[in-house]
C-alpha cells in the first residue's frame, strides 16, 4: 500500500489542507494519507492546543484519512516517518510537502535520512522544484504540478472564520471552544 505522510500545524485544518489529500487519494497517487498535526515546538505564534486541532482534522477521518494522535510531539519529521516505517514496515511511505519546504529542505534536521522516503512535491509559486532535486540529491519523487494550488493565509482564516476556506464543522468547532477569538 502506497501511504501518504501528511505532517504541519493545521491551525487550523483549512479547504487547502484537505483539497491536497482529496486530491491525492482521488487521483490514486496515494492509498491512504495519515495526517499528523504537530506539536508547538515549531517556530510558530498562536498555535491552538494539539487536541482542539487533531479533533477539528476528525471531521475528514474516514478509512483513506487517518488522524494521528501519536506521533503528534516528535519534534522532527525524520522521527515521525522512521516510526511510521517500523509500524508500516511493507508499505511504501511518502511524505507529502509543498513546494515551499523545499527551497530549505536540507535546513530539517537530518533530512538525509527524509530522502530515502518517497517525497510528493505539491508545486506552488512557480518554485524550481527541479533545481532542489539535484541540489540535495532526491532521486525518489514524485512532483504534482497539475493541482489548482490556491494561496491560502492562515492567520487571514484565523481572523476571518468564513466557509470560502472553512468547512462548517470546522467554524462550528472553532465558534464553541472560542477559539482564535483574540488572535
Amino acid at each position: 500500500m502506497n501511504i501518504g505522510v501528511f505532517v504541519g500545524s493545521f491551525n487550523p485544518p483549512h479547504k487547502g489542507h484537505i483539497g491536497i489529500v482529496n486530491y491525492l487519494i482521488n487521483k490514486k497517487i496515494l492509498d491512504k494519507i495519515i495526517i499528523i498535526p504537530t506539536g508547538n515546538y515549531w517556530d510558530k505564534q498562536d498555535l491552538i492546543n494539539i487536541d482542539d486541532r487533531i479533533n477539528m482534522l476528525k471531521f475528514y477521518e474516514n478509512d483513506k484519512i487517518i488522524i494521528d494522535n501519536k506521533h503528534n510531539n516528535m519534534e522532527y519529521t525524520y522521527l515521525i516517518m522512521n516510526s511510521l516505517k517500523e509500524e508500516y514496515p511493507h508499505d511504501k511511505l511518502s511524505l507529502i510537502i509543498g513546494a515551499d519546504n523545499i527551497i530549505n529542505f536540507n535546513k530539517w534536521k537530518n533530512y538525509q535520512e527524509l530522502i530515502k522516503y518517497h517525497l510528493i512535491i505539491m508545486q506552488r509559486d512557480n518554485i524550481d522544484i527541479e533545481k532542489y532535486i539535484k541540489e540535495y540529491k532526491i532521486t525518489n519523487y514524485t512532483i504534482i504540478d497539475d493541482y489548482p494550488y490556491i494561496d491560502i493565509s492562515s492567520t487571514i482564516i484565523r481572523k476571518k472564520l468564513d466557509n470560502k476556506y472553512l468547512d462548517k464543522e470546522i467554524i462550528d468547532y472553532i465558534k464553541s471552544r472560542g477559539l482564535y477569538e483574540n488572535k
